[in-house]
Formats: structure tokens, C-alpha cells, sequence
């Protein structure tokens, strides 16, 4: 496993483990929920070309990750992500994972290594996005990893936020949680209005790149 040595203040705010956005030069503040969600192009790590424009019709859900991140590693420890990624699959979701940390920048991957994590976490999303240049997450306005956003089959972004109610590290802390994105999605599917909507997101600081691209 890889060392994780950025600075405590980077991840935490107060006391509250909700880490510091990236500067407005590299990142903007995303879509708001309600609102038609960015279109997008890039590439899995498989070689495979995905287009939200091509998924409409679908319910999509954008994970942002960073293998190194210890908010990230709760959920995958756990194996809290991988469940929600197999049960959104099992009813018709597309759960895409973005590796969106800049090139040479902790948490960004290549191709082969994406594989490997996958493989090796036993995780379950429709494809890992391969985004070195932060495209997916600078366009949703992503802060930390993990960000979570929901796209229903209109294509409109029905909700963005943490993946669940307790801001921390802890795998201890996820059964006493809100599962928001378990939530949200079920809300969803059932053809209802997703009753919250926009939370924080919690975890470690996206890294944008150094120049603007």
C-alpha cells in the first residue's frame, strides 16, 4: 500500500474531517442539483470510450477516487463501496468510477494500475475513467475524494454530495450513517424527488493540476 503523507490540515477543517476544496483557478463550483448534467467523454481503463450522452436513458452515478485517501479506503475496506456498486448494477445503474487526481499527483493511476485496485479491492463499477487532466471532476465542480453525484435517465444531476452522514475515517462509523447515495438512488428508481439532494462531501482534497488545461 502506498504511504499517505499529506499534511493533517489538508484534510481536515476544524474539527470536522471535511477536506479544503482546491483553489476556484482549477476547480468551479459544478452544476447545481436540477440542472442538466456536464456531458463528458473520456476513456475506461480498458480502453473503452464512455459519453454520458450516450447513457441517457440510464440512472448514473460518478464516484471520484483516490486509492491513497484514507476517507476513500474506509469505504473500500469495508467493502461499503463495492455493495452499493454491485447492488446499483444489479438494478440497471451505471456506476462509473473517475480516477480524475492529476498526472503524477497521489491517487493517479494508469491504466494497468486502475486494473490492479479493481481486482484487488474486488470493486464492481461499470468502468474506471481515466481523467489525468481532472476534465470529469473540474466540470462537476468536485472537491474531495470520494464526491458522489447521481444523474438520472433525463440526464439531469439529482444529487451530488458525501457518500453517507458521518464525515470521517472510521469504518466503525458507517453502520451508525446515512447511506445518502443508497438513499438517493432508491428515491430515484421509485420515480421520486431525492429528498436531500446536496450534502457535503467529505475526504481528501482533489488534486488539480498545477496549470489549467
Amino acid at each position: 500500500m502506498s504511504n499517505f503523507s499529506v499534511p493533517r490540515r489538508s484534510l481536515m477543517l476544524g474539527g470536522a474531517a471535511l477536506a479544503l476544496a482546491p483553489t476556484a483557478a482549477f476547480a468551479t463550483a459544478g452544476p447545481d442539483v436540477g440542472m442538466p448534467a456536464p456531458l463528458f467523454t473520456a476513456v475506461d481503463s480498458n480502453g473503452k470510450t464512455w459519453s454520458l450522452a450516450d447513457l441517457k436513458g440510464k440512472v448514473v452515478v460518478l464516484e471520484t477516487t483516490n486509492h491513497d485517501c484514507p476517507y476513500v479506503r474506509k469505504h473500500y475496506n469495508s467493502k461499503n463501496m463495492q455493495d452499493q456498486q454491485r447492488e446499483a448494477a444489479a438494478k440497471g445503474v451505471v456506476w462509473l468510477t473517475t480516477a480524475s487526481n492529476a498526472a503524477g499527483e497521489q491517487g493517479a493511476v494508469t491504466p494497468a494500475q486502475a486494473n490492479e485496485l479493481t481486482k484487488n479491492r474486488d470493486a464492481a463499477p461499470a468502468a474506471v475513467l481515466i481523467d489525468p487532466q481532472s476534465k470529469i471532476a473540474r466540470a462537476y465542480g468536485a472537491t474531495v475524494t470520494p464526491h458522489m453525484y447521481i444523474i438520472d435517465a433525463k440526464g439531469v444531476l439529482v444529487y451530488k454530495g458525501g457518500i453517507d452522514s458521518i464525515p470521517s475515517s472510521s469504518t466503525s462509523d458507517i453502520p451508525k450513517a446515512k447511506q445518502y447515495v443508497r438513499v438517493a438512488l432508491d428515491e430515484v428508481l421509485a420515480g421520486k424527488q431525492v429528498a436531500e439532494s446536496s450534502t457535503r462531501a467529505y475526504g481528501c482534497t482533489m488534486k488539480y493540476p498545477k496549470t489549467s488545461t
